[in-house]
């Protein structure tokens, strides 16, 4: 099957690297346009490696590589203002919307008793409010031309308690409120709203010395690959360690495809089993 989103235009934040840049050169191989946002910069008190202006030009070549279209802008979700803008200027350049991944998000770790205000103020503005600022950006076009697809890039920490990231926990619940109480005002408009979780996903979010070393506390140096890979694998019901940005892109595809017309408001996990556990 190929052509399952033709003639569609997608939004996607986060759309520079991992599970942005996926969803945006899946979207484009099955037919659509692609309006990527992404803050290409560092955020306070994220230790991990930022996406940057290399990266989002490498997401649009590999998207013009399909024949497909693309419209690039550097924002940062977290301003109301330049999500508008920068939405408003991409369906003014590609015609129209269609779909909607709001995928842009940042990792942090700590005990929930020993988080700064300023660690958790940062992730509740990115990972909640921003997708927030997301929906309330690209809905009306939405609207507007009588229908389409919202896909909310969530985490299994929406489905689940994790420790060491009670914030990020916090957010992605969050998120689940946010996108059912979307479905249900937005539904009369023919739009349909809904979550993908996945587990781990091999992106610079864990492929880092922070996330590895917080994972192996065993190691008193930072762990390589493969042992972080063992640990992972604890996570999961099948045995694999993550799962791959593509397998994400896919989840999303098919939901804001016509495959899933009748499907909104569900949390899908990407999980390789891991919310089972």
């Amino acid at each position: 099957m190929s052509g399952r989103v033709a003639g569609k235009v997608a939004l996607i934040t986060g759309a520079a690297r991992g599970i942005g840049r996926a969803q945006a050169v899946r979207l484009a191989q099955e037919g659509a346009d692609i309006v990527a946002l992404d803050v290409c910069a560092p955020v306070d008190t994220v230790v991990v490696p930022h996406s940057t202006l290399d990266d989002l030009e490498h997401t649009a070549a590999q998207v013009r590589d399909t024949g497909a279209k693309i419209h690039t802008e550097i924002v940062d979700v977290r301003d109301l203002d330049g999500v508008q803008a920068a939405t408003e200027r991409g369906v003014r350049r590609l015609g129209r919307l269609d779909v909607v991944c709001a995928t842009a998000g940042v990792t942090s770790r700590a005990l929930a008793l020993d988080l700064t205000e300023t660690a958790w103020r940062t992730m509740l503005d990115v990972n909640l409010t921003g997708v927030w600022h997301t929906c309330r950006a690209a809905a009306p076009h939405l609207i507007a031309q009588g229908g389409g697809a919202i896909v909310l890039t969530n985490s299994i920490a929406g489905l689940r308690g994790l420790v060491g990231v009670a914030h990020y926990t916090a957010a992605k619940h969050g998120v689940v409120g946010l996108m059912q109480s979307l479905a249900k005002e937005l539904a009369p408009h023919n739009v349909r709203v809904n979550c993908v979780h996945p587990t781990n996903v091999d992106t610079p979010l864990i492929q880092n010395d922070a996330v590895r070393s917080a994972f192996r506390p065993d190691l008193d140096r930072t762990p390589t690959r493969a042992e972080f890979a063992e640990a992972a694998l604890r996570m999961n019901m099948l045995a694999v360690p993550w799962v791959e940005p593509v397998d994400v892109a896919n989840a999303a595809l098919f939901l804001a495809s016509d495959e899933a017309r009748y499907i909104t408001a569900v949390t899908l996990p990407v999980d390789a089993g891991a919310t089972q556990l």
